[in-house]
């Protein structure tokens, strides 16, 4: 870099000339910078969209292009107090018999109630050795099946006995108000009750020992499974939830018993849910309309023309709610007529509009009372969108008949047919579109991300380029400044000793 010598001799402000003269070459370099982050923005827009795009690719269309996507049952229970079923696909249809004989239960202990060996209060602090047991005495604690032995130490205080407990695998806690030990399983069912064995002197000053005719004795609660009997069936469960092909039963009350002492058996009835199968069409519907609305808002952005990234010194001139107004209108814009953006609607909206074959017919989503309202009635940029016919909650056809809701009742194979084949159809466009710039990075994205960040690192290389030629420019004026300083300077020395001849 030039020595900046200032206009010392000269009087000129040599900073202020040569900002001037290097100003265009600086805009250019600006220019450039702001172009890098039109594009960081717009590569930022496509991975946000890109997500979204794949989010209904993979998460919805794809699960749609199979039968069990249609699969729907709900199970009524003629006492829903006694238990709920949740129906799977595998539901069988039909009238079931069930009765609850137990619930599942965890283990509980109730202590008895403690004291020092001189009729003291025992807290959290108290030394067991306090309460009359020996130091070195041991026990055993079974829990869901796993022995742990729990020794007491000269030093071993209730706290650190309940957390040796604790560690045993049991819930632990001493109560200084009641002055009990409160233990219990950590699961329901039998394999997770607990149980105490060894020094029953040590267990009974303890109060682990159940006593119940004692008032301040202990007082154990077994665990216990759920016992469910289902079409005359027994089944077993640690919880109480089975799960019994492809359905759910949450057992919530065991069942009263008749005169005969046999268990009152509850009715449960499953059939095909036509309400869920119409359910899975219109919320794909929804995450459809809701991007491909979106995609068009992008498309038909208004143009920024005139609107460019701010430079730092820009920035300063204005508020931040106005910076940030300026940046939205040139973030909003990015994708406007994009080729890209263009090719990913139109592959979409083709196949929506497209017919399926079922059974030898030919038919399309008009057949179910589904349609686009058309350009003169759509909102602007929703005319891509999708409503469903009495849908109650779309205002714009809600009075319409119903025609998906009576087909999924009337002919459910006709529905499910079509709509899995429609699904496979999008998926597969959805898949050409991701595969023409498919590649190992580019994988599942429907813009060319490789190519972006390939331009952006052009512009890098561009920018770095065009700032060493700036300070290259600017250092050849201060150089010339420079020389011409010095030159004054040598001119004002020969003056000088001149003058100095004259009045010597």
């Amino acid at each position: 870099m030039a020595i900046r010598i200032t206009g010392l001799n000269s009087g000129l402000d040599t900073e202020s000339i040569i900002t001037e003269l290097v100003s265009a070459k600086k805009v250019s370099v600006d220019n450039l910078k702001k172009e890098r982050t039109k594009l960081s923005w717009k590569v930022d827009a496509w991975k946000e969209l890109n997500t979204k795009i794949f989010s209904l690719y993979r998460n919805t269309v794809d699960k749609l292009r199979f039968d069990n996507a249609y699969v729907k049952k709900k199970s009524t229970v003629s006492d829903s107090g006694l238990l709920t079923v949740v129906s799977g696909e595998k539901s069988v249809n039909g009238v079931q018999t069930a009765s609850v004989e137990s619930l599942a239960k965890a283990g509980y202990l109730t202590g008895g109630k403690l004291k020092t060996a001189d009729g003291g209060k025992v807290t959290g602090d108290t030394k067991v050795t306090d309460l009359g047991i020996a130091a070195g005495t041991s026990f055993t604690i079974t829990s869901g099946g796993k022995d742990t032995e729990i020794t007491i130490g000269d030093d071993t205080t209730m706290s650190g006995l309940v957390s040796q407990l604790s560690a045993a695998g049991v819930n632990a806690n001493f109560d200084e108000t009641q002055q009990r030990l409160f233990i219990s399983a950590k699961e329901t069912g039998k394999a997770n009750d607990f149980s105490f064995s060894g020094d029953d002197s040590a267990l009974k000053t303890l109060g682990l020992v159940e006593d119940p005719g004692n008032p301040d004795g202990a007082v154990k609660i077994d665990g216990s499974d759920a016992v469910l009997y289902l079409n005359g069936a027994k089944f077993e469960s640690d919880t109480n939830t089975f799960q019994i092909n492809g359905t759910t039963y949450t057992v919530n009350a065991v069942s009263d018993k008749n005169a005969d002492g046999t268990l009152k058996e509850t009715s449960i009835t499953t059939t095909d849910d036509y309400d869920g199968i119409y359910d899975t069409i219109r919320n794909f519907f929804t995450e459809y309309n809701k991007l491909v609305n979106e995609m068009d808002k992008l498309y038909n952005a208004e143009s920024s023309k005139g609107y460019e990234p701010l430079t730092s010194e820009e920035k300063e001139a204005l508020s931040e709610s106005e910076v940030e107004d300026w940046e939205n209108k040139i973030k909003g814009s990015l994708l406007r007529r994009d080729s890209s953006l263009s090719s990913v609607i139109s592959a979409m909206t083709t196949t929506m509009m497209g017919s399926v074959t079922v059974n030898g017919k030919e038919m399309y989503l008009s057949s179910f009372g589904i349609s686009t309202l058309g350009y003169f009635n759509s909102e602007e940029n929703e005319r891509h969108a999708y409503h469903i016919d009495g849908d109650p909650n779309d205002s714009a056809v809600s009075g319409n008949t119903d025609v998906l809701k009576s087909m999924i009742a009337s002919d459910p194979e006709t529905v499910k047919s079509f709509f899995t084949q429609l699904s496979n159809n999008l998926y597969n466009s959805m898949t050409t579109t991701m595969e023409r710039v498919q590649d190992f990075k580019s994988m599942y994205k429907v813009y060319n991300d490789q190519q972006l960040d390939k331009e952006l690192s052009d512009y890098e290389t561009k920018i770095s380029e065009a700032e060493e030629a700036l300070t290259a420019y600017e250092d050849k004026w201060y150089e010339k400044f420079s020389a011409m300083e010095t030159a004054l300077a040598k001119l004002s020395s020969k003056q000088n000793a001149i003058s100095g001849l004259f009045t010597s």
